[in-house]
């Protein structure tokens, strides 16, 4: 879905997986320093929107996601994950409860096959699950905005920020008296310098929660009665995930930043060495340059030196070995 955010003066079309929302309006360190300073507002338009309503709501999500919900207090975000049978992550909520409805926005256009899958799980629970997408919009504040929420829009505030969601047809008159836009570019680098994984770019079709430090953010330990639960706990109780993420600080002196799945190495083997991970995100930082997100087997030593792509890189820990 496009956003008409695009034509605002200096709009540069993101790519995959977030076309429709710009990747920046001309100047992305500018950008990403009025993120950090609490200014602006992000076009988040393009995520999937459902709602759940009904009664039973709460504790019917309760049963099919990761995180407790079932007493989750009007105005209170959350995140949580949807599992495979075997414990693979298939989608990645981000909700909030207003006390009659729950809202939830997810990666752009999962939000049909995640429908899919609450709609094969209702049975007979009074709940509704609707694709809100086409009317309403996500829009991000930073952390410390003292922008005014309209009131009009359902917010999830959140550490990081506040997420609304804001009927569609206000995206502009919001953007007006809102400004300055900022591009996804600059939420995405500082969504790598916070050590935070994203569905599609962190994630493949075997990642595990525990590789990504989701544990505790996104999935409960203390619950169970979900899909894939007994993988969780025999993971945190038992072993160790095969995989663990790390963040990278990355060479300076290269022109192009390495692509998402871009293999990782061991410095010390060159380019023809074991691969041992993949880059997952990078970014440039306005204050720490060059930076990425990888996922590598847990057994890589924490202190190595690594390659991403063809780029020296010095990794820091996020999920223990």
């Amino acid at each position: 879905m496009k956003s008409p955010l695009l034509s605002l003066p200096g709009a540069v079309p993101a790519e995959a997986p977030d076309e429709g929302v710009a990747a920046h309006y001309g100047d992305l360190f500018r950008e990403q320093r009025a993120l950090a300073d609490g200014s602006g507002f992000v076009d988040l338009s393009h995520r999937g929107v459902i709602t759940v309503t009904g009664p039973e709501r709460l504790s019917w999500l309760h049963l099919l996601l990761t995180q407790h919900v079932s007493e989750l207090p009007p105005g209170r975000a959350t995140e949580a994950l949807v599992l495979s049978a075997h414990g693979h992550i298939e989608h990645a909520l981000y909700l909030v409860d207003d006390g009659g409805t729950t809202w939830l926005h997810t990666e752009p256009g999962n939000q049909e096959a995640l429908i899919a899958y609450l709609e094969s799980m209702k049975f007979f629970y009074r709940v509704e699950v609707a694709d809100r997408t086409a009317e309403i919009a996500v829009v991000h504040l930073p952390a410390g905005s003292i922008s005014e929420v309209p009131e009009s829009a359902v917010v999830r505030e959140t550490p990081h920020g506040r997420d609304l969601f804001l009927p569609r047809a206000e995206l502009e008159s919001f953007a007006a008296s809102h400004g300055p836009a900022v591009g996804i570019l600059a939420l995405e680098a500082l969504r790598v310098e916070a050590h935070r994984p994203r569905l599609g770019l962190e994630t493949d079709h075997r990642t595990i929660p525990h590789e990504l430090g989701w544990i505790g953010t996104a999935v409960h330990l203390q619950k169970g009665c979900y899909r894939g639960q007994e993988t969780v706990a025999r993971v945190h109780n038992l072993g160790k995930p095969p995989r663990r993420l790390v963040f990278l600080h990355l060479d300076g002196s290269e022109v192009h930043l390495p692509p998402h799945g871009a293999p990782v190495r061991l410095a010390a083997d060159g380019e023809e060495g074991r691969q041992l991970g993949f880059v997952t995100t990078s970014a440039r930082h306005h204050e720490l340059g060059p930076i990425a997100l990888a996922l590598v087997k847990r057994n890589v030593p924490v202190d190595a030196e690594l390659m991403a792509g063809g780029t020296a890189a010095a990794q820091e820990v996020v999920v223990e070995p």
